[in-house]
């Protein structure tokens, strides 16, 4: 009897072909997968759903299996996510994944390691796991996730069986925004901003997602506007310091609870740990916030560009209509495509450790100079 289709792969007819061969009792799984394609399209979701496939075939109580693989509290699912400020570091994949493979499952018929962002992944990260990767327990199962497949370590996605995943069509990503409360003009520009990611359109259109549209759009029109002088990516700054400070706020909460657990003689060790996980969760998030908000400016000026050039119906901003019409009034394409060039290419400094604040006023110079 063929398996169950698994729960999320309606939309990513690769990834349930592949998938749906592998599964329990008929399948074979591979060692190791590759999950790639946009943030926000369900790879997540599927790995969860593959990894309790896997873990229960076998089990007296498959519902069991299912419900603590979705809390994330079964022993031989293990998921991992980077702790460094940019990158998946050694220490993330050494003892969590690398030395944790070799033991046999603790209840199980297999063990199951998901690697979030593997295309952040360090060499000498990758040079740990080249050996599982190559002679894996046969009971070990690694799916790697990755939003840049094209980035991910020759040596490490080599050796693993790519599963592809589409980006999400718009009316189903705006169909769950109005189900959870956005309106349809809103939830529809939030999906085409998102480009097919349904976690960021809920992000965009949700909680403090429209306070980061206002910024980004505040700093993209006023470069056309000579307005830079008001120095308006402070409020991109604000808003990815806020951002930083509400993620680190949340995991200061979970450091207390699970700190009341915590023996009295492993303390320090865990304050001098959390620590530094803070600090590298804020740094992170910050500069993820602001990389956001210049994406949505770069995609102002692309859409400045679609109505400049007679193709309005081609907007993300499908909520700024009449802004959009104004500001594209006698703006030269050429200047709005050295725009959105300018825009991504202080994108690309993030990664290097720039002044982030510099590196936003330089860029509304810039553009100021370009488009006025």
């Amino acid at each position: 009897m063929p398996a169950a289709p698994l729960s999320g792969t309606e939309y990513h007819p690769h990834a349930a072909a592949v998938l749906g061969a592998a599964l329990p009792p008929a399948g074979r799984p591979s060692h190791a997968y590759l999950f790639g394609g946009p943030a926000g399209a369900g790879k997540r979701g599927v790995a969860r759903s593959f990894a309790a496939a896997l873990l229960s075939e076998g089990a007296s109580d498959p519902e069991s299996v299912r419900g603590r693989v979705d809390r994330g509290t079964h022993p031989d699912l293990t998921w991992v996510t980077p702790s460094g400020a940019h990158e998946l570091l050694v220490g993330d994949i050494d003892q969590a994944v690398v030395s944790a493979a070799a033991h046999t499952p603790f209840e199980a018929r297999r063990r199951v390691f998901v690697i979030e962002r593997a295309d952040t992944m360090i060499e000498q990260a990758a040079n740990k796991m080249l050996k599982t990767l190559e002679e894996p327990p046969p009971f070990a199962h690694l799916i790697l996730l990755t939003d840049r497949p094209g980035e991910v370590l020759p040596t490490i996605a080599s050796r693993c069986q790519h599963v592809r995943f589409d980006p999400l069509p718009e009316d189903v990503v705006v169909d769950r925004l109005e189900r959870a409360g956005v309106e349809a003009r809103p939830a529809r520009a939030a999906a085409r901003l998102s480009r097919g990611d349904a976690r960021l359109a809920h992000e965009l259109a949700t909680g403090g997602g429209p306070n980061l549209r206002a910024a980004a759009e505040g700093f993209a029109r006023a470069a056309p506007a000579g307005e830079m002088g008001e120095r308006p990516w402070r409020e991109l700054l604000a808003q990815a310091r806020k951002r930083a400070e509400a993620a680190v706020a949340e995991l200061e909460e979970r450091h207390a609870a699970a700190l009341e657990l915590t023996a009295n003689r492993d303390r320090r060790r865990a304050e001098t740990e959390h620590t530094e996980r803070a600090r590298r969760l804020g740094r992170r998030v910050h500069t993820q916030a602001l990389d956001l908000q210049l994406s949505l400016a770069g995609l102002w000026y692309r859409d400045l560009l679609c109505v400049a050039l007679g193709a309005p119906e081609l907007a993300c901003h499908i909520d700024r209509e009449a802004e959009l019409a104004e500001g594209a009034r006698g703006c030269d394409p050429a200047a709005l495509r050295s725009a959105i060039e300018l825009v991504a290419d202080t994108r690309e400094r993030f990664p290097l450790n720039v002044s982030e604040e510099l590196a936003c006023e330089a860029l509304g110079y810039r553009l100021e100079r370009v488009l006025v």
